[in-house]
């Protein structure tokens, strides 16, 4: 696992304290939910309701961080400070990056979880 993915230690720690199957579970309500989470992003978005968009970027952000996903996180964080009436270019740049990072730490939790 690459460190600017996958924080391993931070991953290890979680894992050590809940137990490989429960982490497997953990890891599957991720990767199930977080779409959701996307729909909840873009439909706050283009309504303007901007704590609805907080809130989603706001969840993403917290989940990235119990699994050590940092890289995915940061844009959630920006995402989450940013005062948001719509999709302006700072937005659309920062979700592109948020979908980006969370393709690569899907395949990364995904990977992990088949080890």
């Amino acid at each position: 696992m690459t460190s600017d993915v996958i924080d391993s230690a931070v991953y290890e720690e979680l894992k050590e304290a809940t137990g490989a199957d429960f982490m497997a579970e953990l890891i599957t309500a991720f990767l199930e939910e977080a779409p959701g989470i996307f729909e909840q992003l873009d439909t706050a978005l283009m309504t303007g309701d901007a704590d609805g968009f907080r809130r989603a970027a706001h969840s993403l952000k917290s989940n990235a961080e119990v699994f050590g996903a940092h890289a995915l996180a940061t844009p959630a964080r920006a995402l989450e400070l940013m005062d948001v009436s719509g999709p302006t270019p700072e937005v659309q740049t920062q979700m592109t990056l948020l979908q980006a990072e969370y393709t690569r730490a899907c395949d990364a939790l995904n990977g992990l979880q088949h080890d």
